[in-house]
């Protein structure tokens, strides 16, 4: 993963030289940490999650990527994305992993057998890490209900039998509400990727693991993804030829799309980060109690 590692590489190093007094938090994730919905990938419930939190970040987001699924260019799995990002060297205090709803209908035990290999991969690099994994997202009105829910069990119990101590975040069977574009998409609006950081930020917590004091060390958030846009001047994109390289026979195809790299340095740190939402008007969700399922 020649093109990701080498995006993400001097900003990750700018992390590892840093003193260490800020924890980092090691994200990767589907469409929803990429950003898809709001298009803007600092708008993602994974990057409002860092600035609520005051860590140092580095999230990775792949749209259409699962525990199984490859996603957009086949820069997934999940455990080949948790390679990319070369925790080792981060030694992140928490590793979050989003996915579930690209992997509907994979037959149950192949999901658990790809879970298992990534919170293996994730003890491998990262063996004092806190492990938290967000579930499977849905439509609110979606057709596929038995099919996402074999799935959401696939890695609950995957989950509990390879980490007793992990942490598990259930949209599907906590019934998560939030906004989604024209009521019902699959994605967020930006006011519901906040409203899914906040509901996120709460169940840490209630897992010991809060936001760091304001500090005179800025965070410092790294920030890979696929085919959606960033704001801060030195977002910059990979090109098709880069990733064409990086896959060599298997290509990226018709339907891939910019690799999309930011760094951005500091950011809103009170931990109610405006947001602007589908109609281009400004939010801040104002969060509430989240259902947590802590594996064991």
């Amino acid at each position: 993963m020649i093109a990701v590692r080498d995006s993400l590489g001097a900003c990750e190093r700018r992390l590892e030289r840093g003193s260490h007094s800020i924890p980092t938090v090691a994200i990767v994730g589907a469409s929803y940490t990429a950003g898809v919905g709001p298009g803007v990938s600092s708008l993602s419930w994974a990057a409002v999650l860092a600035r609520t939190l005051r860590w140092n970040a580095v999230i990775y987001g792949v749209p259409g990527a699962g525990y199984v699924s490859t996603g957009d260019a086949s820069l997934g799995p999940v455990s080949r994305m948790i390679g990319a990002e070369q925790l080792r060297g981060l030694d992140p205090a928490l590793v979050i992993v989003q996915a579930g709803h690209d992997d509907g209908g994979v037959p149950s035990a192949v999901e658990r057998g790809q879970v298992e290999r990534a919170i293996d991969e994730i003890r491998a690099q990262a063996p004092h890490a806190r492990i938290a994994l967000l579930t499977v997202f849905t439509k609110p009105a979606t057709t596929q209900w038995l099919d996402f829910y074999r799935t959401d069990r696939a890695i609950v119990t995957a989950a509990r039998a390879a980490d007793p101590s992990a942490i598990i975040m259930d949209p599907l069977t906590g019934r998560w509400k939030f906004a989604h574009f024209h009521g019902s998409g699959l994605h967020p609006t930006a006011a519901g990727d906040a409203q899914i950081a906040r509901r996120v930020a709460a169940i840490l917590r209630s897992q010991g693991i809060a936001a760091a004091t304001r500090a005179t060390t800025a965070p410092v958030t790294c920030q890979v993804s696929v085919g959606v846009g960033g704001t801060s001047a030195d977002t910059r994109a990979v090109s098709r030829a880069a990733l064409s390289r990086e896959m060599g026979e298997q290509g990226v195809g018709d339907r891939a799309r910019p690799l999309v790299v930011g760094e951005v340095g500091g950011g809103l740190d009170d931990g109610q980060p405006g947001t602007r939402d589908g109609a281009g008007g400004v939010s801040a969700d104002r969060g509430g109690r989240g259902d947590v399922l802590r594996a064991g």
